[in-house]
């Protein structure tokens, strides 16, 4: 088979995939993007946008339900789990369709298919629609993202488990959703369920839920979660799974010893695993970690010059916007011809519960395991105006900052719109200002944004 030549391939459409090879088409080259699945990558479609849309119509039904504290009466709420889908449907068709319609570009080669390495340049793709394709380039973007990593445990192969997407496609409501695992996607989806009215369990394996956390932020996560009526259970392992008629059971051993969980459904939130096995990425020389993500350096190269890889594919955080600031980076290598790099880059996130976590820099427990001079300031939401008079009281603000230079090395914010407030505070990182400034500045009454006066004040008393 004769190769076809191309002056850049990328592989995969998720955030950075959907923009640099349209960006490398505009500057010139021939491009030829490959894409296996749906275009748009697991943000578009299972994801930021479904995920985010649901959780808005979770938290509709938790403020009609508390129309009564605010004078409101409103009757009994029940939810249409059908129409919560058909919403998040047609939002990630809307987002599906408005991507595609940029990829009419002069230079750009849409190959539907799924690729695999041949050698250090070259690819072979299967074609959806029947055949392959022999194809090369220079250079080559990997961009093929993870999937959800399935759930280990005994006689689980008879069980219908869900994961991350099919839990989404549900059309009628769990009477007892059972979850496995402790981190955002666990959170998130155990919320979100239970304020549908599904009762819900959590099983983590580790401690604490969020183990990145500070314990104090995860100890108040979880009593967040409690106080909304979700049953949260840590230092806890299923060892056993058995389907009974339409009833799943799972056997927990805990630190009380083994305990026996009876729910409707079973949701796996362990973690993601990238997409490389079919990729063959060591035929081509290009070095993988222990958990089978593509190795890349500072710039985004990886072991083969000329390949890379972007996005949750090359591992650590696993964040949309992450994947975005990799095609940045790519864009100005690749066509500016920079130098630009991951290095020193302050990565944000935040958890999409409510209250919101947003975090972003260092944690506290990371600042004194290296063993830096640092203070910590911390205000409860119930001691800012803004979250009185909403009746958004729970949660804190939590500030870590450098003694000798009153920089602000990171910062949580678990509370209403606390990603909102975090990026405040990233800002004012970015822009060095010590913390001092932050005490200082004069933000608009009655914000939540006034709360930071109180927090930064906290360490001059």
């Amino acid at each position: 088979m004769t190769d076809e030549n191309y002056d850049a391939i990328v592989i995969g459409t998720s955030q950075g995939g959907r923009f640099l090879p349209v960006d490398l088409a505009k500057a010139g080259r021939k491009v030829a993007l490959v894409e296996r699945g749906r275009l748009g990558g697991v943000c578009v479609n299972t994801g930021c946008t479904p995920t985010k849309t649901m959780v808005a119509s979770a938290r509709l039904a938790y403020q009609a339900r508390r129309g009564a504290e605010y004078g409101v009466r409103i009757g009994p709420v029940s939810v249409d789990l059908a129409a919560v889908r058909e919403r998040k449907r047609a939002m990630v068709a809307g987002a599906r369709e408005n991507y595609a319609s940029h990829l009419a570009q002069d230079g750009l080669d849409l190959i539907e298919g799924e690729a695999h390495f041949t050698g250090p340049k070259t690819l072979e793709v299967v074609l959806t629609g029947g055949g392959t394709r022999q194809i090369t380039a220079p250079v080559i973007v990997i961009d093929a993202g993870t999937r959800p990593r399935p759930l280990a445990a005994s006689g689980l192969g008879d069980v219908r488990a869900l994961d991350s997407t099919s839990i989404m496609e549900l059309d009628e409501l769990p009477r007892h959703l059972i979850i496995v695992g402790g981190g955002y996607i666990a959170l998130e989806f155990g919320q979100m369920f239970r304020r549908f009215g599904s009762e819900v369990t959590i099983v983590q394996r580790a401690a604490r839920l969020m183990m990145i956390e500070d314990e104090d932020v995860s100890d108040e996560v979880a009593a967040i979660l409690r106080d909304d009526g979700i049953t949260v259970m840590t230092s806890s392992t299923p060892v056993r799974v058995e389907q009974a008629d339409s009833r799943v059971e799972v056997t927990v051993r805990t630190p009380d010893g083994e305990q026996e969980l009876e729910g409707s459904h079973l949701l796996s939130a362990i973690g993601r695993i990238p997409n490389t096995e079919t990729l063959t990425p060591e035929v081509a020389g290009i070095r993988l970690n222990d958990r089978g993500f593509i190795e890349v350096d500072d710039y985004l190269e990886t072991s083969v010059p000329g390949v890379y890889a972007m996005g949750d594919v090359k591992g650590g955080p696993a964040f949309t916007h992450l994947s975005y600031d990799d095609y940045r980076i790519l864009h100005s290598n690749l066509i500016g011809h920079e130098k630009a790099s991951t290095r020193d880059r302050v990565v944000p996130y935040t958890v999409f519960i409510d209250p919101q976590l947003g975090r972003a820099g260092m944690t506290e427990r990371e600042a004194r395991s290296q063993g830096r001079a640092i203070r910590v300031a911390k205000l409860p939401m119930n001691a800012v105006i803004r979250a009185i008079e909403t009746g958004e009281t729970r949660g804190f603000m939590k500030a870590v900052v450098d003694t000798n230079s009153g920089q602000i090395l990171g910062c949580a914010v678990l509370g209403a719109e606390g990603g909102e407030i975090m990026t405040i505070i990233q800002v004012a990182m970015l822009g060095k200002l010590p913390h001092s400034a932050m005490a200082d500045a004069v933000f608009t009454h009655p914000l939540l944004a006034e709360g930071l006066n109180a927090l930064f004040a906290t360490l001059d008393t």
